[in-house]
């Protein structure tokens, strides 16, 4: 079996709805393209820290290998 990845925001959600990555490459990638979302307000507004100013974002998500 493969390995899979996901993404995981700071609200301990995924970043999408649908979608599995092959790599964590892909996963990376596909968190750098979500984190250019929230560029326009210049942070990400999280139920559980608040507003997390997008230098911090990626401290705060989590890139986990599914079983």
């Amino acid at each position: 079996m493969k390995n899979k990845f996901d993404v995981i925001s700071p609200d301990g959600f995924s970043i999408t709805y649908d979608e599995i990555y092959k790599t964590f490459e892909e996963a990376y990638d596909a968190f750098t393209q979500w984190k250019k979302r929230y560029e326009r307000q210049g942070y990400y507004s999280s139920t559980h820290y608040g507003r997390i100013p997008l230098d911090e974002l990626e401290s705060y998500c989590n890139i986990i290998k599914l079983k």
